[in-house]
């Protein structure tokens, strides 16, 4: 096995051609894994040292790579974490083949406290998904080399297991939720001209990222203190290039000819995440548009065949309340000194 490390953005232009291959073979795929994610939040998010750690096989075949990154504190407190980390991408990991996790994760503890690593206090891994092994055996395999590490639960992401029919999916939903479904959609259908689509063409999809923006802004204070301009760089950038790999599900309810709700979903793995959402609070509230769309865009997954409804981070109660179950990610905190409590 040869290991090697890159420490600038070029490193991703050396492995575009093989990095989604690699990632396709993997059981931990994710869309925030996909060299378009993981390029594009660096070009626009990045901060600190690129570590792109990459593991491959004596013939030159690329079987596993870590991104990672070193960042450093005001204090002058140096940590690794995941490229991507944290806000949002809501699932991260290691890219590797089927068989290889292990030697990767050793790979990447053999660089940490090897001579050719710099300093730092803390491995901070974040997003980490249940299922993985990463959060237990990265713990596991830092202890037995001296090193001090835990991992913790980080947050909750509800997903939806999508049955085979609209009906089926309705009836599993209790029935006090199933009323309110075809209520509002019967409301908001009778009492305005309403209709809704997803981006399909390609004319209309710099309209349609500047009316997501518009309406993200809208939705609260919160959401338009986060969308900052580098920000808005970074989902322009996104959007058009999820639109051209057909990641990109922005979805659109229209209610008398405006738009009063949008949905920024991801359609990948033959999953749709619900990344995220703007809607007009000064128009059509009473009508519930933003209920009504996120109805259409899970009847729309169950037609299309889609597997999982995921409501990525975060545990807000009308997620259950739509039928999701609740899985989690993990975090992953590595130091060669005492963690705190």
């Amino acid at each position: 096995m040869k290991t090697q490390v890159l420490h600038d953005a070029s490193g991703f232009e050396q492995l575009q051609a093989e990095w989604n291959a690699l990632l396709e073979r993997s059981p931990l795929r994710t869309v925030f894994l996909t060299w378009e994610w993981q390029a594009t939040w660096w070009k626009h998010l990045g901060e600190g040292e690129l570590h792109l750690l990459t593991l491959r096989e004596d013939d030159g075949t690329l079987v596993g790579v870590a991104p990672l990154c070193r960042v450093t504190s005001p204090a002058g407190l140096h940590t690794f974490r995941w490229v991507g980390c944290v806000d949002v991408s809501d699932y991260l990991d290691v890219v590797a083949a089927p068989g290889y996790e292990t030697v990767l994760y050793m790979a990447i503890l053999d660089y940490l406290t090897g001579p050719d690593a710099p300093a730092w206090r803390y491995v901070d891994l974040c997003n980490i998904r249940e299922a993985s092994p990463t959060h237990q055996s990265i713990v596991r395999m830092a202890q037995e080399r001296g090193l001090y590490a835990r991992a913790s639960v980080q947050e909750v992401c509800p997903v939806i297991p999508l049955p085979a029919t609209w009906e089926e999916y309705l009836d599993s939903l209790d029935k006090k939720q199933r009323h309110e479904i075809r209520r509002k959609m019967r409301r908001i259908e009778s009492a305005a001209d309403t209709h809704w689509r997803i981006t399909d063409d390609p004319a209309t999809l710099d309209e349609d990222i500047e009316a997501f923006i518009r309406l993200h802004r809208k939705s609260n204070p919160d959401k338009d203190a986060f969308m900052d301009e580098k920000m808005v760089a970074f989902f322009r950038d996104v959007c058009r290039t999820f639109f051209q790999r057909g990641w990109l599900s922005l979805a659109f309810i229209f209610v008398n000819g405006n738009r009063a709700a949008s949905m920024l979903n991801f359609d990948y793995d033959n999953r749709i995440l619900v990344y995220n959402s703007g809607y007009d609070p000064e128009q059509y509230a009473a009508l519930s548009p933003g209920i009504v769309l996120l109805s259409y865009c899970i009847r729309h997954a169950i037609e299309t065949r889609r597997e999982q409804f995921d409501f990525l981070r975060g545990d807000e109660e009308y997620k259950f309340r739509f039928g999701a179950v609740r899985t989690t990610v993990h975090n992953v905190l590595v130091s060669p000194e005492p963690l705190e409590p």
